[in-house]
């Protein structure tokens, strides 16, 4: 089970907060380009986390069982 949550504009867009999805040892590239097309997403900026953590290399990165994946909108400081 993999868990994804989403936080600003992707959670607006998508209606919700999160979901779970049932399966692991799928490419994070794959994970993201299937809820862009279930979303719509392709229009929106989002960051990636893994378990709290930034990825930079998304397609390259294999999810595993249990992992937490968030859709992280553009971060602005102040």
């Amino acid at each position: 089970m993999i868990a994804v949550k989403y936080f600003g504009a992707i959670a607006e867009k998508t209606k919700t907060q999160g979901e779970e999805i049932s399966f692991s040892g799928l490419p994070l590239h794959q994970l993201i380009a299937a809820l862009e097309q279930k979303y719509q997403l392709s229009q929106l900026f989002f960051s990636v986390a893994i378990n709290q953590k930034i990825v930079q290399d998304t397609a390259n990165y294999m999810l595993k069982s249990n992992d937490v994946v968030a859709l992280l909108p553009p971060f602005a400081g102040g």
